[in-house]
Order: C-alpha cells, then structure tokens, then sequence
C-alpha cells in the first residue's frame, strides 16, 4: 500500500451534527482540538453536510477593535455586538479559544463583524 492516497482539496470536510443538535447555515463548528469549520448550509441533525474549512467570511465579533492581520479567535460562549448573548463572538483573546483564522481587514470596536480568513491549525 502506499503511504497516502489523495482524496480531495480539502476545502470541505463531511459533517453530521448528534441528535438533536441541527445546525444552521453560517454556524461556526470546533471539531476536537482546533479544526474549525463553518456550515455553507443547514445540516439536520443526524444527517450528513460538509463544513467549509477554507474561506474568507465576516464573523459576529465582540466589542473591541482587531486590525488586519490579527489573529482571530472564536469564543463559542462570547457576547456579539449584534446577536445573542452568549451565542460566541470572534474577539482577539487567545486562552481558551480557539483559533479561526486572521482579519483581512480592520474592525472598529462598534463593528459587529469582522472579515477573517479561516486557518487551520493542525
């Protein structure tokens, strides 16, 4: 056997969210230490969707300004500027959240989003 076998870019990986946990188009996913992905569309629970693991998207963010370039986290129980408490937010503070990627642009503390550039860390 060879040592690996392509199977596709990588841009998307196969997702089916646990009973009871649909998930909704633009919904942020952590998967185990860090690989994040965003749903390109709705995924019934149970059922099989892709999550887009590539990509440049505007995120909800919390108050405070991220500069282009800064490295984005997400806070899956953050507070957006424009949303729902508790409902996570992509802010710049590292402990304990998990890294999504890195501002393409600059966010303003009254932004309610900020444009980001998903990265994988693996």
């Amino acid at each position: 056997m060879t040592q690996a076998r392509f199977i596709h870019e990588g841009k998307g990986i196969d997702y089916t969210p646990a009973p009871g946990s649909d998930v909704s188009a633009g919904d942020i996913v952590v998967l185990g230490d860090g690989l994040v992905g965003i749903a390109k569309h709705d995924i019934a629970a149970g059922q099989l969707g892709t999550l887009e693991l590539t990509g440049v998207y505007d995120i909800a963010k919390a108050s405070g300004i991220i500069a282009a370039g800064e490295k984005v986290y997400w806070d899956a129980d953050g507070n957006p500027l424009d949303g729902v408490a508790l409902s996570g937010a992509a802010t710049t503070t590292e402990p304990s959240n998990t890294l999504l990627g890195k501002a393409v642009a600059d966010a303003a503390n009254g932004d309610p989003a900020v444009r980001a550039v998903l990265l994988q860390n693996a």
